[in-house]
């Protein structure tokens, strides 16, 4: 059994791949700002509409609740955001700053978040092209065959000067044990754990999530 005990942090803090409306309940008391859901069939943490409004019916309202798509069509993003009762959307593919525009205007109120993967500076300078048409960015570890989940770390030294007018997420590869190390190099706005906090893909495992939120209390209190 895990006391749960609610953590403020000042960054955001995006746990993905939730599955299990307890879980989902019981990581937003931790103090996580937002939950991923992954819309991607592929994906062994895939959920369908059903089950993330099993979640969302949990959540507090404050909480942001972001659909994970890649290369996915418009409508079924749209239906998928308003069936689903998400407040937001994050493009994990190939999609283009043209695509991310045209969403925009279906979309106008949704946060749109753009997950790059991230081989060298070469991807870094892509991101630019992005940030008049998204809310926010994330650069998360490249995998030859995965999207995300994978459990690989960026290159942090790569990240030392990186900025953007845009707000960021880190991801790839973070877990509780490396957490004050990432943030000791490098400053987003935000991070994004799913593998790290895991027993397997869609179980959290809510020890972790525990400790993960100690750890950043500790190291914002330095």
């Amino acid at each position: 059994m895990v006391l749960i005990k609610s953590s403020q942090v000042s960054m955001r803090v995006k746990i993905c791949g939730i599955t299990q409306p307890e879980q989902g309940k019981a990581i937003a008391a931790f103090g996580a700002t937002a939950l991923g859901f992954i819309c991607v069939p592929t994906s062994p943490r895939y959920v369908q509409i059903a089950q993330i409004q099993a979640v969302v019916e949990k959540l507090p309202t404050k909480i942001d609740k972001i659909g994970v798509f890649a290369n996915t069509i418009i409508e079924q993003i749209t239906q998928t955001v308003n069936d689903s009762g998400l407040t937001g959307v994050q493009l994990h593919g190939d999609e283009s700053p043209e695509f991310c525009q045209q969403l925009r205007q279906s979309l106008p109120n949704i946060e749109i978040i753009k997950a790059f993967r991230i081989r060298d500076f070469e991807d870094l300078n892509k991101v630019t092209n992005y940030t008049a048409w998204v809310d926010t960015l994330l650069l998360d570890a490249y995998h030859p065959q995965q999207l995300g989940g994978t459990g690989k770390t960026l290159n942090w030294d790569m990240l030392q000067h990186f900025s953007s007018r845009s707000p960021w997420f880190l991801a790839g590869g973070l877990t509780p044990d490396n957490i004050v190390e990432a943030l000791s190099q490098i400053h987003p706005t935000g991070i994004d754990l799913s593998s790290g906090v895991e027993h397997a893909p869609g179980d959290k495992d809510l020890g972790k999530v525990a400790r993960l939120f100690e750890r950043l209390a500790d190291w914002e209190n330095v």
